[in-house]
């Protein structure tokens, strides 16, 4: 009889002072844009790698780049009650409503990769991002200050329209070359963010500067549509990287296989570890109240042929891409 006195105080001792393990478990409703571009499908990866790490119930809705598909996603993530939502905005407008409805809910969203209207900043508990206005000035100087005084023409491959990402990435490097009368952006359109849009749009740009004799450099809102404008310049006769200067965003794997080939000669990096960052500043803000600042910014690093993009494309390799 003592013994089981003693046994039965232990298991109360010990349900009083270990925490259950399934209540203290948050459960985060994830609107992704979708698997555009090797990039996005890190970002992934990466997601759900960060919240295994911190036993967090990630459950991941693919908006297949629509807009009214995300809309639908916050809408059901509402309805089960999850403890936050995080959500990689597709455009930067039309998110009023929905937003309201999740914080009427008390359910905070945090943005990933991509801001929305100032308008709506009231909505969202903290915003984790690049200074994309800061990556398109980065691709803008390594430009300049490669081809020097030597007049460039250059055509640029533009994200997806209306998203914030690509109006700021345009912002930046726009700012830079305003400063350099020596280079011009002669054609401009969007190549959603996709390879075979890039390819697509490039071989229209192609055609329509002397087969390609009038262009200096390509600037591309991301790497795939760089990869995609490559092999337009392939297939044109061109040597991409020579005949033609590449600088684009992102540093997916594959635009350093291009770099060690000649074929690339700059990127942005853009890391894909959003969630990290953003799943701290969740607990830290369930667990304590701690607010976030408006802003978390992850960093940017430019690489070239000079920044050892072996090892650059085997660690991205390595990070789900």
């Amino acid at each position: 009889m003592a013994l089981k006195k003693i046994l039965l105080g232990l298991a109360v001792t010990t349900a009083l002072v270990a925490p259950p393990a399934m209540a203290a478990q948050l459960t985060v409703g994830f609107s992704q844009i979708g698997s555009e571009s090797g990039w996005r499908a890190a970002e992934t990866t990466v997601s759900k790698s960060e919240a295994s790490k911190r036993t967090v119930n990630l459950k991941i809705a693919d908006a297949q780049q629509k807009q009214e598909n995300q809309i639908k996603a916050i809408r059901s993530f509402v309805a089960q009650g999850v403890d936050a939502i995080f959500l990689a905005p597709v455009v930067s407008t039309g998110w009023e409503n929905v937003l309201k409805e999740a914080k009427e809910a008390k359910i905070p969203v945090i943005l990933l990769d991509r801001d929305i209207d100032p308008s709506g900043k009231d909505l969202y508990l903290t915003a984790v991002t690049s200074d994309s206005v800061h990556e398109g000035e980065v691709a803008g100087d390594w430009l300049a200050t490669t081809v020097g005084d030597k007049q460039c023409n250059v055509v640029e491959l533009q994200g997806t329209v209306g998203a914030s990402v690509a109006t700021n990435r345009k912002k930046g490097f726009d700012d830079v070359i305003a400063k350099h009368a020596n280079i011009k952006i002669v054609r401009s359109q969007t190549g959603d963010f996709t390879r075979a849009k890039g390819k697509e749009v490039m071989e229209s740009f192609i055609k329509a500067e002397g087969g390609g004799k009038t262009i200096c450099a390509v600037y591309a809102h991301n790497d795939d549509m760089m990869v995609g404008a490559i092999q337009a310049m392939k297939e044109a006769g061109l040597k991409p990287g020579k005949d033609i200067l590449t600088v684009s965003i992102d540093a997916v794997p594959d635009i350093f296989k291009a770099i060690m080939a000649g074929e690339a000669n700059a990127t942005v990096e853009l890391t894909p570890n959003m969630a990290g960052p953003a799943l701290d500043a969740l607990q830290a803000y369930k667990d304590k109240g701690t607010v976030p600042p408006k802003w978390i910014q992850t960093e940017s690093k430019l690489y070239t042929a000079a920044d050892n993009p072996q090892a650059a494309y085997d660690g991205k390799k390595g990070l789900g891409y």
